[in-house]
């Protein structure tokens, strides 16, 4: 294994967020070659905490291929190797992690399993803590050099799930400060080293030839945060990007049909009815409304027929939902709503969706509703949301959280103690069902119990799924093996490449 790249930093790269930087020495510079094999990519947000893998900005790392964590997921949510080669349960509340030996950081360091402890460790005390250890605690021991056993409060049967996130990314120790900062520059451990990154406009990662895995095609990533989206469409078009985030519905005829990939994603545009009061606390209402709607023009209409239609919570961005998916048995029959006054809520964020909201009053003003309308931005209607101030609120929700599972999304939104339950339902059967896909280890057992709760929560038309959205990813031609990644952790790996034809 060659010895990995020495690096040097610039003063206060620990605690500057604006500008983080490492540079290489000048003999590692690459060849003409190499700069025609590297990747131009235009992002759709900047960093907005100094990509600390203890935030959002996590998944930038995650999709340039240079942090990398214990396991990765599959298409079905399964737990693979990563950076662990196996785990064990020990017993309701240990697991025990074997580490991949020969593993080297981009600084030289060796992974260990103290360093392992650190990462996890540094994560469980931040503040906020990363989300996807919202409700866990957890204590991190290294067993030997090659292991470590994780300890939790309560018995969790997705820990290496929950491991897979991209915040609970593995850096080297050099790259955690002493004030709780972190830095990902050159303390990575994956195929490409992050030598540079320019406040909220740019970054850079360079080939790092140490790598323990297939070492990159690709000599190198060159990053531009373009946050609007006709200015991201265009540097396609101009070839000044060969991969771009985002494409906006509106630039999509702009662009030749082979640049054009869409990619399914686990959100699901859905209209939330108060089961707790007003008229849709009648159910043969809220099957009235299911009735009323018409999910194929919204999607021809407002999304320009780039989404799925929705036949339930889940879409196709969890191959499995439609092959267990079973119809709702006896589902309630609705009764004329008879001029019956709902409010359709929903906010302006997401620039679908108050179109989404008129064809919606449209369509239930046909079935014989009257419908007032009211759109805010999102941090001005939440609270009114939750606390129940609407008939009807349309969301966009994401179904999969950082564990790559629904059930915590299902439990925040349909049970009686869930946290964004804007339906306002509490029904004891589709608790226990929850409860139920919960305690069942990942695997095709729990997606079975996962679709039995989504079934009853269906049967309570309680949330009308209308779509599943997809986004936009833009390739130049001659690029190959650009990940199209649902869960967006994957963007360019150790195969993306340049070719000429």
């Amino acid at each position: 294994m060659m010895t990995p790249p020495s690096i040097c930093y610039r003063a206060g790269l620990l605690t500057s967020v604006l500008l983080l930087s490492a540079c290489f020495n000048e003999a590692e510079k690459g060849s003409a070659d190499d700069e025609a094999t590297r990747i131009r990519l235009s992002m759709l947000q900047p960093p907005r905490s100094g990509l600390t893998p203890l935030s959002d900005d996590a998944f930038k790392l995650s999709r340039w291929s240079t942090a990398e964590t214990l396991v990765v997921l599959d298409a079905f949510g399964e737990a693979n190797p990563s950076l662990s080669t196996a785990w064990q349960q020990l017993d309701a509340h240990r697991w025990k992690f074997t580490l991949r030996p020969d593993v080297h950081f981009h600084d030289g360091a060796l992974l260990t399993a103290q360093s392992v402890v650190n990462s996890l460790t540094a994560a469980t005390k931040a503040a906020p803590k990363p989300r996807i250890l919202d409700g866990v605690t957890l204590d991190v021991r290294a067993e030997g050099d090659n292991a470590i056993i994780i300890t939790t409060a309560q018995p969790d049967p997705l820990i290496p799930q929950r491991l897979s996130s991209p915040q609970l990314a593995i850096l080297s120790p050099a790259a955690y400060g002493k004030n709780g900062t972190v830095t990902p520059i050159g303390t990575g451990s994956g195929p490409f080293v992050l030598t540079q990154v320019t406040g909220t406009s740019s970054a850079k990662l360079e080939r790092f030839d140490g790598y323990w895995g297939t070492k990159a095609q690709s000599s190198g990533i060159d990053v531009n945060f373009v946050p609007d989206g006709t200015a991201r469409a265009a540097s396609l078009r101009t070839q000044t990007a060969d991969i771009v985030e985002a494409i906006p519905v509106s630039q999509v005829s702009l662009l030749q049909p082979a640049q054009v990939h869409e990619v399914a994603m686990p959100r699901t545009n859905t209209l939330y009815l108060n089961t707790q009061q007003g008229a849709f606390s009648q159910p043969s209402l809220r099957a009235a409304a299911r009735n009323a709607i018409n999910r194929q023009q919204i999607v021809d209409n407002v999304y320009e027929k780039h989404a799925d239609v929705a036949s339930g919570l889940l879409g196709p961005a969890l191959p499995w939902a439609a092959t267990l998916r079973q119809p709702v048995a006896a589902p309630v029959a609705f009764t004329a709503p008879s001029g019956a006054t709902i409010t359709l809520a929903t906010f302006s964020d997401r620039a679908e969706l108050p179109e989404v909201a008129v064809y919606l009053a449209q369509q239930l003003t046909a079935a014989g509703f009257t419908v007032k309308q009211v759109v805010r931005e999102y941090a001005h209607i939440e609270a009114d949301a939750l606390a129940g101030k609407f008939d009807a609120f349309i969301l966009s929700r994401a179904t999969l959280l950082d564990s790559g599972d629904p059930v915590a999304y299902m439990y925040s939104d349909f049970s009686c103690k869930g946290s964004f339950n804007i339906s306002h339902l509490c029904h004891p059967a589709i608790d226990q069902a929850l409860e139920k896909a919960a305690a069942i280890p990942a695997g095709d057992a729990r997606r079975r119990a996962i679709m039995q709760a989504e079934n009853l929560i269906l049967a309570s038309d309680a949330a009308i799924p209308i779509l599943h959205e997809r986004v936009i990813q833009g390739e130049a031609i001659s690029v190959r093996d650009a990940a199209r990644d649902p869960r967006e952790r994957l963007l360019v790996t150790p195969a993306t490449r340049q070719v000429t034809e």
